[in-house]
């Protein structure tokens, strides 16, 4: 019976797995095609938000067109600066921009979640 649940826990973080991977791949794309056409256009050149590591500024602009124009703005007043600024890039964006932020930011955040969910049900031993 353990050897089923096994494959089942196996057969679940396969999920978010490839949401990851497909996450990985669009997050190069992303910074190619957006983040890239943002970073040499001197307004917004500096409304990327703060970059802690390399590719950190990808995350933000992500997060702020994949977001409601409404938490993304909520965000960057409570954040004082350190996020991106989601009016400025909903100028300089294009729709397709705009979607790919979306389904990456999706994935990135859901890929995430799901492996945080599998493993704390695993701590509760609901797969033992």
């Amino acid at each position: 019976m353990g050897n089923c649940l096994v494959s089942l826990l196996s057969t679940l973080l396969a999920i978010p797995a490839f949401m990851g991977f497909i996450a990985c791949v669009l997050f190069v794309i992303f910074g190619q095609v957006t983040v890239r056409k943002l970073r040499k256009t001197p307004e917004t050149k500096q409304a990327l938000g703060i970059e802690f590591v390399g590719g950190w500024d990808i995350l933000n602009v992500a997060q702020a067109l994949a977001l409601p124009k409404s938490v993304a703005q909520k965000i960057r007043r409570r954040s004082m600066g350190i996020e991106a600024d989601p009016d400025l890039l909903y100028q300089y964006t294009t729709v397709f921009d705009r979607v790919l932020a979306r389904v990456f930011y999706t994935l990135f955040a859901f890929s995430g979640l799901g492996f945080a969910i599998l493993m704390i049900l695993n701590w509760l031993q609901v797969f033992d």
